[in-house]
C-alpha cells in the first residue's frame, strides 16, 4: 500500500499535537521571565515593570490566546476523526509548525521596534496556520470516511477558516498601512461571525452541477 492509502488510528496523533501545543505556549512566558530578571537587576519596582514591558506582556497575552484558540479549534476539528493518512499528518505537521513559530514573532513584539516586516511576520504565521487549518478541513470533507464528522459541519470549517483568512489579511493590510493602528487591525477578527454569515450565503446560492 501507497503512503496515501495507509491509515493510522489518531490517539498518538492527537496526544503529539496536544505536547506541542503545550510546549508552544510555555515558550511564549519565557522572554518574560528574562525581563523580570533584567528588572531585579537593575532594581525596578513592580509598577515600573509592568510600565516598562506593557507591550511585552499584551504580546504575550495576545499570542496565549491565539494558540489557545487555535488548539480549541484544532480539537473541534480532529475529535471525530478515526483514521489519518501520510497527507493528512504532513498537513498537520504544516500547522504545528506555525504554532511552535509563533513565540519567535511574539518576542518580537514585546522587545524589538515595530517596523514593516514584523506584522509580516507574525500575522503572516497566523495566517499560515489558518491555511493549514482549511487544508485540512478540505482533506477531510474529500475523504469522509475518515471522520464520523457529517459533511455539513466539515463544510462549516471550510467557509469558516476562509472568512477567518480573509480577517487575518485585512488586519494585515491594516498593521502594514495603517501604522498608527498597528496590530489593533486583528480585532477586525471580531467580525468573524459575520463573514462566515456572508460566505456561507455565497456557497449556498452557487448553482450545483449536474
Amino acid at each position: 500500500m501507497t503512503d496515501h492509502t495507509v491509515r493510522f488510528r489518531t490517539e498518538r496523533f492527537k496526544a503529539f499535537v496536544d505536547a506541542v501545543v503545550a510546549i508552544a505556549m510555555t515558550l511564549l512566558i519565557l522572554p518574560l521571565m528574562e525581563s523580570v530578571s533584567d528588572a531585579a537587576s537593575n532594581r525596578l519596582s513592580t509598577a515600573e515593570f509592568f510600565d516598562e514591558h506593557s507591550g511585552q506582556l499584551l504580546s504575550f497575552g495576545l499570542s496565549f490566546v491565539l494558540i489557545a484558540t487555535f488548539w480549541m479549534g484544532h480539537h473541534r476539528q480532529y475529535r471525530d476523526v478515526e483514521w489519518i493518512t501520510s497527507p493528512l499528518l504532513w498537513i498537520n505537521v504544516a500547522w504545528m509548525a506555525t504554532i511552535v513559530w509563533l513565540p519567535v514573532p511574539t518576542a518580537m513584539i514585546g522587545q524589538m521596534d515595530t517596523d514593516l516586516l514584523q506584522p509580516v511576520v507574525y500575522i503572516g504565521t497566523l495566517i499560515l496556520t489558518q491555511v493549514t487549518t482549511l487544508a485540512g478541513w478540505v482533506f477531510l470533507l474529500r475523504h469522509p470516511d475518515f471522520t464520523t464528522t457529517p459533511v455539513e459541519t466539515l463544510r462549516a470549517g471550510v467557509i469558516g477558516d476562509l472568512a477567518a483568512i480573509i480577517l487575518f489579511l485585512v488586519a494585515l493590510a491594516i498593521a502594514v498601512f495603517v501604522q498608527p493602528y498597528g496590530y489593533a487591525g486583528l480585532l477586525v477578527l471580531l467580525l468573524s461571525g459575520v463573514v462566515t454569515k456572508l460566505l456561507d450565503r455565497v456557497a449556498r446560492r452557487r448553482p450545483t452541477v449536474g
